[in-house]
């Protein structure tokens, strides 16, 4: 069962994401962060690749598409809050 992230574990996994760019909503306890690319194109190959490992971990972003811009938002809707898999999902985004 997955579980919100406890006050220990924030600091370790999320000091290294607010680092490499997300951003905390304290409000909904969630990360976002704003990708850019060349063009829509690369945009849409990015979220494809994106989606296969969403739905292989099946934990799905909040997300949105404009041109060469994709905003992600992670939150774990069953705990309402962060858990380690919105850290392991923002990891991989950024390695995409």
């Amino acid at each position: 069962m997955t579980e919100r992230l406890s006050d220990t574990a924030r600091k370790t996994i999320l000091d290294p994401l607010l680092e490499a760019g997300w951003t905390l909503d304290t409000e909904r306890d969630a990360i976002s962060k704003t990708f850019k690319f060349k063009d829509f194109t690369e945009a849409f190959g990015w979220m494809t690749r994106a989606a296969l490992w969403a739905e292989k971990w099946n934990h799905h972003p909040e997300w949105s598409n404009v041109y060469n811009r994709v905003e992600v938002v992670l939150i774990t809707h069953d705990v309402d809050g962060l858990s380690a898999l919105d850290a392991k999902l923002a990891r991989k985004l950024d390695s995409l």
